[in-house]
């Protein structure tokens, strides 16, 4: 592209620096301040002098932040401390997977389903060793609800989501089932708007999740493990 006269040669990339800079100084503002979701940020004219850049800086760096969920604009009253979701990534996977389906029609969807398949046979072992009675008959209650919506030929998307959020309740890590519903929404999403099928059927499927849950009543490690890659296997075929 000709540069017009007495244009910077790098004032596009000079200019994303800037707002870069912008949105990490006032997520490190947050951070220093302790502030948590839903609390209240400075006012406009507070940033500006805090940072020292002018009001249409501070306003692209907010709407920057705010399509990544860490800060939410309310307009009239002022700019609060966003969930810090994992919706952008949810979205941007979802695109991604959507856009290289003319190209890899399989392929694109695998990868998704692989990531999620590492993640959930290796954290599966570590279930094993802390998941307690009260959690197993959670589990077992939903498998339950499978199965009886296997015997008429319902699909279960929703219990299959509550399962595996369930499963890894006892690790006591909050990222875990956020980072592993993601990935099971963007593989629903696709699914859905490729009207791809579903798992292989509704009664298989729910066995599938009572082997995983009979593997973990037994303390049987290993078949908990091979239990969970069959259920994988299920979906990738």
């Amino acid at each position: 592209m000709r540069r017009m006269p007495g244009q910077p040669r790098n004032s596009r990339t000079s200019e994303e620096s800037r707002n870069n800079r912008i949105q990490r100084q006032v997520m490190q503002l947050i951070i220093d301040r302790r502030l948590r979701a839903g609390a209240l940020l400075p006012t406009e004219a507070e940033l500006m002098e805090d940072l020292g850049v002018s009001r249409n800086s501070v306003r692209e760096a907010l709407k920057a932040l705010q399509a990544l969920d860490i800060v939410e604009i309310r307009h009239g009253y002022g700019t609060y401390v966003g969930q810090a979701s994992l919706t952008p990534l949810i979205d941007g996977l979802t695109f991604r997977t959507l856009a290289r389906y003319d190209h890899d029609d399989s392929g694109a969807l695998a990868e998704i389903l692989q990531v999620r398949e590492v993640l959930e046979e290796g954290l599966i072992r570590r279930v094993a060793a802390t998941v307690g009675e009260d959690e197993l008959d959670r589990l077992e209650a939903v498998v339950s609800r499978m199965e009886a919506a296997g015997r008429s030929g319902r699909p279960f998307p929703e219990l299959d989501r509550e399962f595996h959020e369930l499963l890894y309740a006892s690790l006591g890590n909050d990222l875990v089932p956020q980072l592993l519903a993601a990935f099971w929404t963007v593989f629903r999403r696709v699914n859905g708007a490729r009207g791809r099928p579903d798992d292989p059927s509704p009664e298989v499927t729910a066995r599938r999740h009572r082997d995983i849950v009979t593997a973990l009543r037994a303390g049987d490690v290993e078949g908990a493990q091979r239990a969970m890659t069959v259920h994988f296997r299920g979906i990738a075929g």
